[in-house]
């Protein structure tokens, strides 16, 4: 515990003066409030935690496939000779696991569909998941249907297990359900290619089957791809080993299968949900609910500060000096309507709190996050105690004139 701890120090000392990446935060390598706890509440709060399930499973499926790897070659026996289908297509098509199983590092794939989205040295950074998700096994009993769809059913599939060519791209972010956090099964025995089908089947059938196709409904949760990376069927089965040549050819697809909707996933959170997930958390510290019951309740004391203050006025109460008690509900108001607009509770950040969920918190640990938060915190302090002097010395300025 204490070598993690000082390798988490060490990661957050190279972050003194700059922001994480989206590598680093998937890995694990980040504190609250950018860590990876955080942005999944925030596309949660978003409807679109979906996108992060299925990069997480998929991370959690290729990692399954290393250890049958490394399995293999401890056990003495190479890739070609365990698996001949899978070490002549890696051979012809490339894979993402040549170094594992002993093949030119600088291997990659050449499917057309297939972009390279990650460095390498990025891919090394997320191998380091391995220790939060590797030795996983999934057993077949996992599945979530227990029928295959034919896999000759699309009309529109370009290979075997359906990948269309055809079709309009809705928009991403759009699915709205229940949360559900990627399913993480023990390794209690030696992993099995059945394993890995039914790790991919599972996979399949809970983010890439239409609805239509499920036996359990709640079990589906269908992410939204480009046509070109749809999968629309998914032709082999978990509960018995494939004996043809074509389905063995076909199983020897399984390790990559999600390999390109995967990056595909990772570059549209990059792109798009993570840069709004920095600047609601690196530069603010309340959520949306939060934000909005401080505008409620500012406008409300705003009203109640400014009744009384021209109550004082055209009553003309005396002594004058009694109107310097508005400078309570005008702190109280423009302190929370400062906070809506800038998302941030200056009073939390020197606190070093930042919510999690609407009213609850947790501490900001991030190094430069916190520096961050706190030059924030002091310009909204300011900002407010500018303001609460304006209103509450016009207040009193003004002569009293009794009606």
């Amino acid at each position: 515990m204490d070598d993690e701890q000082r390798q988490q120090d060490d990661w957050a000392s190279s972050r003194k003066n700059r922001l994480p990446s989206f590598t680093e935060v998937l890995s694990r390598r980040t504190r609250p409030p950018v860590d990876l706890f955080m942005f999944y509440l925030f596309l949660q709060r978003e409807g679109a935690e979906d996108i992060l399930d299925f990069w997480l499973d998929v991370q959690q499926h290729e990692n399954l496939c290393r250890a049958y790897f490394k399995d293999v070659r401890k056990s003495g026996r190479t890739i070609k000779e365990d698996w001949p289908q899978y070490w002549d297509y890696a051979r012809r098509r490339g894979s993402i696991y040549g170094t594992v199983v002993g093949m030119n590092p600088e291997t990659k794939r050449s499917t057309a569909s297939t972009n390279e989205l990650l460095s390498e040295q990025d891919r090394r950074n997320l191998a380091d998941v391995d220790e939060k998700f590797g030795g996983a096994s999934v057993s077949p009993g996992t599945r979530v249907a227990s029928t295959s769809p034919d896999p000759y059913s699309g009309a529109r599939s370009t290979s075997p297990f359906g990948v269309s060519g055809l079709g309009r791209t809705p928009t991403l972010f759009t699915m709205k359900r229940a949360s559900r956090a990627p399913t993480i099964i023990p390794r209690s025995s030696a992993i099995t290619r059945l394993n890995l089908i039914a790790s991919a089947e599972r996979i399949f059938y809970r983010y890439l089957s239409p609805a239509a196709n499920t036996v359990n409904s709640t079990e589906n949760h269908e992410i939204y791809l480009p046509p070109s990376l749809r999968i629309h069927s998914f032709p082999l089965t978990s509960t018995q080993e494939p004996k043809t040549a074509a389905e063995l050819n076909l199983m020897a697809q399984i390790p990559d299968i999600f390999h390109a909707q995967k990056e595909y996933c990772f570059r549209a959170m990059e792109q798009d949900a993570f840069p709004r997930f920095l600047r609601s958390k690196a530069f603010g510290n309340l959520t949306p609910i939060s934000a909005l019951v401080r505008l409620i309740a500012g406008l409300l004391i705003l009203w109640i500060g400014l009744a009384a203050g021209f109550s004082l006025i055209f009553l003309d109460v005396q002594p004058k000096s009694k109107r310097f008690f508005l400078f309570i509900p005008f702190s109280l108001a423009v302190l929370f309507l400062v906070s809506h607009q800038y998302e941030l509770d200056p009073i939390m950040v020197f606190f070093g709190q930042s919510e999690t969920t609407p009213f609850r918190t947790l501490r900001i640990r991030e190094p430069y996050v916190q520096k961050l938060l706190l030059g924030r915190a002091i310009w909204v302090t300011v900002l407010v105690t500018i303001f609460v002097v304006a209103l509450t010395l016009l207040f009193w300025a003004v002569p009293g004139h009794r009606l």
